[in-house]
């Protein structure tokens, strides 16, 4: 699938399923913009994605800052002249009995999964909506729609839950502007996230044996990305978790 000149801003794009996405992009023509929050770990990631420049740009900070997605916006404009596709990666999962969420628990994961998603996706809707087209696609969680016993994930299914109903709000809402909204909810993926000893643990979790590669979850969005008579769906890439245990 050629995609030649398209322009896609990807949160979360320093590392795991982000840094994947960005790195297929690339390959197949598009223009992108990577957002993370380290200065030299999204470096690092612009030299292994594009070593001439040419092709990605970068722009470091929390995207639930106001500032940093009008930052990231001005990017693919100034860089690249549109925005054509959104991939909301940017996210935190934290797993802990619900007691024993802090206050500070709840203020991070709040900001980052639904305040970044508000954030950067309601700049890039507005430049959609001036041409007329465009896809956003958001990464959410399995776990939304089947729980899985000894993985407690409340503020996963609080938030990514929310991005969900987003997700068919918004699909609505567009439908007939041009642009069309999906999400990913992926199982569990091997990225740095979960250490190695994790692993047998994490692949029995999974109907069919294993957790999902980056690549499952990138197939998923280009997938997403080119079906143009899709929109509001969430799809579940997940080894069969949604369909139960």
């Amino acid at each position: 699938m050629n995609m030649q000149g398209k322009v896609v801003i990807i949160t979360g794009g320093s590392s795991g399923i982000g840094k994947a996405t960005a790195m297929e992009y690339v390959k197949r023509g598009a223009n992108v913009v990577i957002n993370g929050r380290r200065e030299d770990t999204l470096a690092a990631a612009v030299k292994e994605l594009d070593p001439t420049g040419a092709q990605v740009a970068a722009v470091a900070g929390d995207i639930s800052d106001p500032q940093v997605a009008d930052r990231v916006i001005a990017a693919a404009l100034d860089r690249f002249g549109r925005v054509d596709t959104l991939v909301n990666n940017a996210g935190i999962f934290l797993a802990k009995p619900f007691t024993e969420y802090t206050d500070e628990d709840f203020s991070n994961v709040v900001s980052i999964n639904m305040g970044g998603f508000f954030q950067i996706t309601r700049r890039a809707a507005a430049e959609m909506l001036k041409a007329g087209n465009g896809h956003i696609v958001s990464i959410t969680t399995s776990l939304v729609d089947q729980p899985i016993a000894g993985v407690p994930s409340i503020l996963a299914s609080l938030t990514k839950g929310g991005l969900n109903s987003a997700t068919k709000s918004l699909a609505i809402e567009y439908a007939d502007k041009g642009i069309r909204v999906n999400a990913v909810a992926p199982g569990i993926i091997k990225t740095p996230m979960h250490p190695q000893e994790t692993h047998d643990f994490l692949n029995k979790l999974h109907p069919v044996g294993r957790m999902g590669e980056s690549s499952d979850i990138v197939d998923a969005i280009l997938y997403l990305d080119s079906a143009n008579f899709v929109t509001g769906e969430i799809l579940h890439v997940d080894g069969g978790q949604n369909a139960g245990r």
